[in-house]
């Protein structure tokens, strides 16, 4: 029997993404390469656990889950985030920032300075700019007050970040433009907290990093694996946890996220994706066979 491997996520390290799995090994990945792996015969898909821990009832969850996490691991995990406000003591500076990821698609939020840019690019962030930099809970009051002041909210949903990006401006200008103007707005407004200094504007295009200079536009979407389901393709181009593959009916987009708790294989059988593809709306049909 083939041994088994379990995804831990994706990574994104000096501008590559890495799939990470359990153990501790890394897969670095490249334009080009071929992506296939199998979904075991007869498992199912098990919870992620929580701050590194298997979880204590090895719950099964809902294939379709981003989170793939029971309700109790996802409440622990949570409990730890920044992003959840769960910790307010911590002593690391902060950077605010606005990202952009498509038309109409702009957000602000916090990241600590230690990470650089590596959250805009889990994220799938387009273009990006600094707005400020200071303490935790002065950075957090920023983007709170940002995200009223500018009509821009802290979280935009994945779904919404994909179906944008076979719509993007050809020029940076152009993918800057929008959050050139929210910055403009930003550093006019009273009330920012006097501990947090604020940066200049200077858009950062993460199109070509994330190969989405030259991929063709995606057709559509991994909604869930399903035992004995089959994934191959051939990366183009990857943004956030999304690996965009080419396959012979066109680009299918598949979130790593989906891929935790899942024991998986080495892909025997033939087809190139044997799991459940939603199409993009605006994208010509797929072939059956991706359904």
């Amino acid at each position: 029997m083939a041994q088994a491997w379990r995804s831990t996520g994706l990574r994104w390290s000096v501008e590559r993404p890495v799939l990470t799995w359990a153990g501790g090994r890394r897969s670095a990945l490249s334009w080009g390469r071929r992506v296939a792996f199998g979904v075991a015969e007869g498992g199912v898909r098990e919870c992620a656990g929580a701050r590194g821990h298997r979880c204590p009832l090895r719950a099964e969850v809902s294939a379709r889950s981003t989170g793939g996490r029971c309700e109790e691991c996802a409440r622990l995990d949570r409990a730890h985030s920044v992003a959840a406000d769960g910790i307010a003591d911590d002593p690391r500076p902060y950077r605010v920032y606005l990202a952009w990821f498509g038309p109409g698609l702009a957000k602000v939020g916090i990241t600590a300075v230690e990470r650089g840019s590596a959250r805009l690019l889990e994220q799938g962030a387009v273009c990006f700019t600094w707005l400020g930099t200071g303490p935790l809970m002065a950075a957090r009051r920023s983007e709170e007050l940002l995200r009223a002041a500018l009509g821009v909210p802290d979280r935009i949903p994945y779904g919404e970040k994909r179906a944008v990006r076979a719509a993007l401006p050809d020029g940076k200008e152009q993918r800057a433009a929008e959050i050139g103007e929210l910055h403009a707005k930003a550093v006019g407004l009273t009330g920012w907290p006097e501990s947090l200094s604020r940066e200049p504007f200077q858009a950062v295009d993460h199109v070509a990093v994330f190969g989405l200079d030259h991929a063709p536009a995606a057709r559509g979407e991994v909604t869930e694996l399903v035992a004995g389901g089959v994934v191959r393709g051939e990366l183009v181009a990857s943004a956030g946890p999304d690996l965009h593959l080419a396959t012979g009916s066109g680009v299918v987009v598949l979130d790593t996220r989906l891929l935790s708790g899942w024991d998986l294989v080495p892909a025997t059988e033939e087809g190139e994706v044997r799991v459940p593809v939603r199409e993009f709306k605006t994208a010509a049909p797929l072939q059956d066979g991706l359904f």
